[in-house]
Protein backbone atom coordinates (compact mmCIF):
# COMPACT_ATOMS: atom_id res chain seq x y z
CA UNK A 1 0.00 0.00 0.00
CA UNK A 2 0.80 3.83 -0.80
CA UNK A 3 -0.02 6.44 0.90
CA UNK A 4 -0.03 10.20 0.21
CA UNK A 5 -0.51 12.36 3.16
CA UNK A 6 -1.85 15.48 2.03
CA UNK A 7 -2.57 18.80 4.07
CA UNK A 8 -5.13 21.52 3.85
CA UNK A 9 -2.68 24.34 4.63
CA UNK A 10 0.54 24.11 6.08
CA UNK A 11 1.33 23.42 9.67
CA UNK A 12 -1.28 21.58 10.18
CA UNK A 13 0.30 18.16 11.39
CA UNK A 14 1.20 16.43 8.30
CA UNK A 15 4.23 15.44 9.98
CA UNK A 16 3.04 14.10 13.02
CA UNK A 17 0.38 12.54 11.14
CA UNK A 18 2.73 10.74 8.65
CA UNK A 19 4.60 9.63 11.74
CA UNK A 20 1.38 7.93 13.54
CA UNK A 21 0.50 6.00 10.02
CA UNK A 22 4.10 5.24 9.47
CA UNK A 23 4.30 3.77 13.17
CA UNK A 24 1.04 1.87 12.28
CA UNK A 25 1.70 0.34 9.61
CA UNK A 26 5.75 -0.38 9.99
CA UNK A 27 5.84 1.55 7.13
CA UNK A 28 8.47 3.15 4.95
CA UNK A 29 8.57 6.84 4.65
CA UNK A 30 9.53 9.54 1.85
CA UNK A 31 9.47 13.20 1.45
CA UNK A 32 10.18 14.06 -1.95
CA UNK A 33 10.39 17.57 -1.02
CA UNK A 34 12.28 18.93 1.57
CA UNK A 35 12.02 22.98 1.63
CA UNK A 36 14.30 24.14 4.52
CA UNK A 37 14.78 22.79 7.64
CA UNK A 38 17.69 20.58 6.34
CA UNK A 39 19.51 19.91 10.04
CA UNK A 40 15.75 19.19 11.41
CA UNK A 41 13.68 17.92 8.51
CA UNK A 42 10.45 16.22 8.12
CA UNK A 43 12.53 13.11 7.90
CA UNK A 44 14.96 13.75 10.71
CA UNK A 45 11.23 14.07 12.57
CA UNK A 46 9.87 11.12 11.50
CA UNK A 47 12.84 9.01 12.50
CA UNK A 48 12.98 10.63 16.06
CA UNK A 49 9.00 10.23 16.52
CA UNK A 50 8.85 6.39 15.49
CA UNK A 51 9.55 3.14 17.35
CA UNK A 52 9.63 0.46 14.91
CA UNK A 53 12.69 -1.07 13.12
CA UNK A 54 10.70 -1.94 10.25
CA UNK A 55 10.52 1.57 8.39
CA UNK A 56 13.10 2.81 6.43
CA UNK A 57 13.38 6.42 5.18
CA UNK A 58 13.91 7.52 2.24
CA UNK A 59 16.03 10.09 0.17
CA UNK A 60 14.29 13.41 -0.57
CA UNK A 61 14.39 13.96 -4.56
CA UNK A 62 15.07 17.27 -3.27
CA UNK A 63 16.21 18.98 -0.43
CA UNK A 64 16.22 22.78 -1.02
CA UNK A 65 17.46 24.79 1.18
CA UNK A 66 15.19 27.89 1.66
CA UNK A 67 11.62 27.56 4.14
CA UNK A 68 9.20 28.54 0.99
CA UNK A 69 6.99 26.99 -1.50
CA UNK A 70 9.35 24.15 -3.48
CA UNK A 71 9.65 26.28 -6.92
CA UNK A 72 10.79 29.86 -4.73
CA UNK A 73 13.13 27.64 -3.05
CA UNK A 74 14.35 25.98 -5.91
CA UNK A 75 14.72 29.08 -7.83
CA UNK A 76 17.14 30.52 -4.51
CA UNK A 77 19.25 27.43 -5.19
CA UNK A 78 19.90 28.07 -8.88
CA UNK A 79 17.71 24.57 -10.16
CA UNK A 80 14.10 23.85 -11.40
CA UNK A 81 12.20 20.71 -9.85
CA UNK A 82 11.85 18.14 -12.50
CA UNK A 83 8.53 16.29 -11.83
CA UNK A 84 10.39 13.63 -14.07
CA UNK A 85 13.13 13.03 -11.15
CA UNK A 86 10.80 12.16 -8.07
CA UNK A 87 10.39 8.69 -8.40
CA UNK A 88 8.98 7.01 -5.51
CA UNK A 89 11.62 4.18 -3.88
CA UNK A 90 10.95 1.13 -4.73
CA UNK A 91 10.26 -1.41 -1.47
CA UNK A 92 8.64 -4.40 -0.44
CA UNK A 93 6.91 -2.57 2.65
CA UNK A 94 4.37 -0.24 2.51
CA UNK A 95 5.39 3.59 1.94
CA UNK A 96 3.92 6.96 3.38
CA UNK A 97 4.76 9.54 1.31
CA UNK A 98 4.33 13.40 2.61
CA UNK A 99 3.80 15.99 0.52
CA UNK A 100 4.97 19.74 1.44
CA UNK A 101 1.91 22.48 2.30
CA UNK A 102 -1.51 21.93 0.52
CA UNK A 103 -2.22 19.87 -2.69
CA UNK A 104 -1.36 22.96 -5.05
CA UNK A 105 1.90 24.47 -3.59
CA UNK A 106 3.74 24.82 -6.88
CA UNK A 107 6.99 22.67 -7.57
CA UNK A 108 7.62 24.41 -10.21
CA UNK A 109 5.75 27.31 -12.76
CA UNK A 110 3.66 24.20 -14.41
CA UNK A 111 3.51 21.02 -11.83
CA UNK A 112 2.15 20.85 -8.17
CA UNK A 113 2.00 18.61 -5.13
CA UNK A 114 -1.00 16.99 -6.84
CA UNK A 115 0.76 15.99 -9.53
CA UNK A 116 2.73 13.65 -7.56
CA UNK A 117 0.02 11.96 -6.21
CA UNK A 118 -0.24 8.75 -8.92
CA UNK A 119 -3.72 6.58 -9.79
CA UNK A 120 -2.90 3.46 -6.97
CA UNK A 121 -2.13 5.73 -4.47
CA UNK A 122 -4.46 5.90 -1.70
CA UNK A 123 -4.55 9.46 -0.03
CA UNK A 124 -5.01 10.55 3.75
CA UNK A 125 -6.35 14.22 4.00
CA UNK A 126 -5.36 16.04 7.25
CA UNK A 127 -7.75 18.78 8.15
CA UNK A 128 -7.14 21.32 11.46
CA UNK A 129 -9.97 23.38 12.33
CA UNK A 130 -9.68 27.15 12.03
CA UNK A 131 -11.53 30.01 10.56
CA UNK A 132 -11.54 28.96 6.89
CA UNK A 133 -10.70 25.32 7.04
CA UNK A 134 -14.16 24.02 6.17
CA UNK A 135 -13.86 25.54 2.62
CA UNK A 136 -10.02 24.61 2.55
CA UNK A 137 -11.09 20.73 3.09
CA UNK A 138 -14.05 20.85 0.90
CA UNK A 139 -12.21 22.31 -2.01
CA UNK A 140 -8.66 19.67 -1.36
CA UNK A 141 -11.25 16.68 -1.26
CA UNK A 142 -13.08 17.62 -4.47
CA UNK A 143 -9.57 17.91 -6.42
CA UNK A 144 -8.80 14.48 -5.33
CA UNK A 145 -12.14 13.08 -6.06
CA UNK A 146 -11.92 13.89 -9.90
CA UNK A 147 -8.78 11.78 -9.52
CA UNK A 148 -11.11 9.05 -8.29
CA UNK A 149 -8.42 8.21 -5.48
CA UNK A 150 -9.07 6.63 -2.33
CA UNK A 151 -9.27 9.09 0.48
CA UNK A 152 -9.38 9.26 3.93
CA UNK A 153 -9.02 11.73 6.58
CA UNK A 154 -7.29 12.52 9.90
CA UNK A 155 -8.41 15.73 11.93
CA UNK A 156 -5.87 17.85 13.56
CA UNK A 157 -6.36 19.46 17.15
CA UNK A 158 -9.56 19.36 19.48
CA UNK A 159 -12.76 17.97 18.40
CA UNK A 160 -14.96 20.24 16.76
CA UNK A 161 -18.49 17.90 15.97
CA UNK A 162 -20.33 20.17 13.76
CA UNK A 163 -17.41 20.98 11.62
CA UNK A 164 -15.95 17.45 11.11
CA UNK A 165 -19.89 16.31 10.61
CA UNK A 166 -20.03 18.41 7.88
CA UNK A 167 -16.91 17.14 6.12
CA UNK A 168 -17.87 13.73 6.15
CA UNK A 169 -21.31 14.29 5.23
CA UNK A 170 -20.42 16.47 2.20
CA UNK A 171 -17.44 14.28 1.27
CA UNK A 172 -18.12 10.71 2.32
CA UNK A 173 -14.27 9.98 2.97
CA UNK A 174 -12.95 7.43 5.50
CA UNK A 175 -12.77 9.04 9.16
CA UNK A 176 -9.55 7.34 10.00
CA UNK A 177 -9.33 9.35 13.52
CA UNK A 178 -8.12 12.14 15.28
CA UNK A 179 -4.95 13.51 16.97
CA UNK A 180 -5.96 15.39 19.81
CA UNK A 181 -4.07 18.92 21.26
CA UNK A 182 -0.69 17.26 23.01
CA UNK A 183 1.80 18.99 25.39
CA UNK A 184 4.07 17.03 23.47
CA UNK A 185 4.24 14.76 20.64
CA UNK A 186 7.22 11.85 21.67
CA UNK A 187 7.66 8.59 20.67
CA UNK A 188 5.10 7.11 23.27
CA UNK A 189 2.61 9.70 22.10
CA UNK A 190 2.53 8.67 18.66
CA UNK A 191 2.87 4.83 19.74
CA UNK A 192 -0.34 5.33 21.19
CA UNK A 193 -2.07 6.90 18.45
CA UNK A 194 -0.47 4.33 16.24
CA UNK A 195 -2.52 1.63 18.12
CA UNK A 196 -6.25 3.53 18.16
CA UNK A 197 -5.24 4.36 14.22
CA UNK A 198 -4.15 0.55 13.34
CA UNK A 199 -7.43 -0.97 12.47
CA UNK A 200 -8.61 2.06 10.32
CA UNK A 201 -5.38 2.48 8.41
CA UNK A 202 -4.96 -1.66 7.82
CA UNK A 203 -8.61 -1.53 6.07
CA UNK A 204 -8.32 1.61 4.33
Amino acid sequence: MIVFVTGISTEVGKTVASAIVVEALEADYWKPVQAGDLDNSDSHKIERLISNTKTKIHPNSYALNTPMSPHAAAEIDGIRVDLKKIVAPQTENHLVIEGAGGLLVPLNEKDTINDLILPNYKVIVVSRHYLGSINHTLLTIEKLQKKNLEIGIIFSGDEHPTTESIILSKTNVSFLGRINEEVDFDKEVVKKYAKKFRTALTSF
